[in-house]
């Protein structure tokens, strides 16, 4: 996913822009740290205090430069508009979010209020039109059938969310007037694996593979994740 968005940035933006960049929902602030590394002016928004506490750890660790560039806020996503002006970001993201939001789309619309024209809005959501994989791999059959008809399922955590189907996000892109500019498939042969799994030898070559397969269809469609970017008119 990193590399899927690193792509679009480098499409749409002169190469060495300072960025001004928003995470909504950074959790431990993976991305967030990775764009302020590349030089990016980084606000981080989580509402979670472990979250929050871990993100803190790691940037605390970085060199002063890192550290400047990196802003760290609780806050709920819901409320970009109490924390943040119109047009106020360059790049916004929100990735592994709207799944624990019953109703996201006043989110959305709030992500493309603070995105500036041109802006680019990057969302990582699990894929409703794939959660019968999962369970079919694994030989839920029960599982695999249950699935087909909702988008409703119980992540890895035990909690009982909900994925997004492709169609239905790039209709509500284009009614926020951020419509849908590129999308990729992530996860596309590994979501079967074992939490806690080792990292394999051959690692390069497992994420040329999804690289590959997350552009290139039918492979992306039954990805367990999709990361969506629209553009910002």
């Amino acid at each position: 996913m990193a590399r899927q968005l690193d792509e679009q940035i480098a499409g749409r933006f002169p190469v060495g822009q300072r960025l001004r960049v928003l995470d909504v929902g950074m959790g431990q602030g993976t991305q967030a740290l990775r764009l302020a590394r590349a030089g990016h002016q980084v606000t981080g928004l989580e509402q979670d205090a472990t979250m929050i506490a871990v993100a803190r750890a790691a940037l605390a660790g970085e060199p002063e430069g890192i550290r400047e560039r990196m802003r760290i806020m609780e806050g709920d996503g819901r409320e970009t508009g109490v924390h943040f002006l119109p047009g106020s970001f360059d790049v916004v993201l929100c990735h592994g979010v709207l799944m624990y939001v019953e109703d996201p789309d006043p989110l959305l619309a709030g992500l493309a209020r603070v995105l500036a024209p041109g802006g680019l809005l990057s969302l990582l959501v699990r894929n409703g039109d794939a959660l019968a994989m999962r369970p079919g791999l694994s030989g839920d059959w029960a599982g695999a059938l249950a699935a087909f008809d909702t988008t409703a399922y119980r992540n890895r955590l035990g909690l009982d969310v909900r994925a997004d189907r492709r169609e239905a996000l790039t209709a509500t892109l284009a009614g926020i007037g951020a419509p849908l500019h590129a999308w990729y498939g992530v996860r596309v042969f590994t979501d079967t694996a074992a939490d806690g799994a080792a990292v394999p030898d051959d690692l390069e070559a497992l994420l040329a593979v999804e690289e590959k397969a997350g552009r290139t269809d039918p492979y992306r469609g039954v990805a367990a994740l999709l990361h969506l970017c629209g553009v910002r008119g």
